[in-house]
Order: structure tokens, then sequence, then C-alpha cells
């Protein structure tokens, strides 16, 4: 019984020890500075989003659009 008490013990040690690193990590990176990453020019560009195939008309075309 006690060869999983203290497993379990040690268990819970290594868990809060990575949740403390993480948590040490994630404050670095917020303080570092460094921008986010951005998406993609293609939003940028007018009518770029959204184009009108044939598969789309056909759509249109069942449900009545």
């Amino acid at each position: 019984m006690t060869d999983k008490c203290d497993r379990a013990k040690a268990d819970r040690r290594g868990f809060l020890k990575l949740a403390g690193a993480s948590a040490v990590a994630g404050g670095v990176a917020l303080v570092s500075g460094k921008s986010p990453a951005e998406a993609g020019t293609a939003a940028d560009k007018p009518g770029c989003l959204y184009k009108e195939t044939d598969h789309v008309k056909t759509y249109y075309d069942l449900a009545r659009f």
C-alpha cells in the first residue's frame, strides 16, 4: 500500500513542477515583447475572401436563393 501512495505523491509533485514551469514560461513569453503571429495577407485584398464557384451556384439553385 505504501508504494502506491509514494508513487501518487511523486506523480502529483511532478505535475505541480511541470505546471509551475509552464506558468513561468508563459510569463516570460508575455514579457518578452514579441508580437503574436498574424494572419496571411489574403484578407487584406478586397473581394478575395468569397468566390462564387460552380458548386456554390449549384447550391444556391437547389436551395432557391
